[in-house]
């Protein structure tokens, strides 16, 4: 390669990273500018909302036991079907009904131990265990109760739930926003007025936490819901929240 290709390829590289620097330095989110004088103060405040919960999520499931892997998961298969077909038949779409886990596991018996209760030998496996859980929307509350119980009439022998929770929870927590503005707005005043300054602006704004759905709340098995009545339910009510993080600018 000549002196003069040389020349002509570092100048374009050059020129390259000259145009370069200016986007890269735009990309740059500079520290918000005090003026000279004024105090910086950093507050977090919380917000919440409240609503009637419109969505209870459960899980219902079948678990089944035999001497073989494939007679559990027949037997299971045949009961979860009966179950999935109650939950469509009570109402539930379709949509709203997800498997959540579908496991096979052997069954162990007790070790076998001698005169002295030494115990020797590996376990040994006695049966297989299938389990079948499907994850379940109830979106009109006022049926869980009656769903349950349906459910168990046709086979599951696990539920546990509800977690109540909001279908769209958007407006709820732009409240709780609000909210949380509001008390950190309030909060820097009052230490403004207490150090004879006022607020003239915020500079920054971050946002944590907001809306996490409740835990489920309930265990049962089938034994202590076959109830004649139906299972009562509460739905209360569900809390949204949320924190921000806001930094303000104090001045004369």
């Amino acid at each position: 390669m000549t002196n003069t290709s040389t020349s002509l390829l570092l100048a374009a590289a050059l020129a390259a990273a000259s145009a370069a620097s200016p986007a890269m330095a735009q990309s740059m989110s500079p520290a918000p500018v005090v003026a000279a004088g004024n105090s910086v103060l950093t507050v977090s405040a919380d917000g919440r909302s409240t609503r009637v919960p419109d969505l209870a999520v459960f899980s219902a499931g079948v678990t089944t036991q035999a001497k073989t892997a494939s007679a559990a998961l027949s037997q299971n298969a045949e009961q979860m079907n009966a179950v999935i077909t109650a939950l469509k038949a009570s109402g539930i779409a379709e949509r709203d009904i997800q498997t959540s886990n579908l496991s096979v596991n052997p069954v162990y018996g007790q070790p076998r131990a001698d005169a002295n209760g030494n115990v020797s030998g590996d376990p040994v496996i006695i049966g297989y265990q299938a389990t079948n859980q499907v994850e379940v929307k109830q979106r009109k509350i006022g049926n869980y109760g009656k769903t349950i119980d349906t459910l168990v009439n046709a086979g599951a022998n696990q539920v546990s739930g509800p977690s109540f929770q909001l279908d769209n929870p958007d407006v709820a927590s732009d409240e709780a926003r609000i909210e949380a503005m509001k008390k950190a707005r309030a909060r820097a005043e009052l230490y403004a007025k207490a150090a004879g300054l006022s607020v003239k602006r915020i500079l920054t704004i971050s946002e944590s936490g907001g809306y996490a759905p409740q835990p489920m709340v309930m265990y049962a098995r089938a034994e202590a819901m076959m109830a004649k009545a139906p299972s009562p339910v509460a739905a209360g009510e569900v809390q949204v929240g949320a924190n921000v993080t806001v930094t303000f600018e104090l001045g004369q």
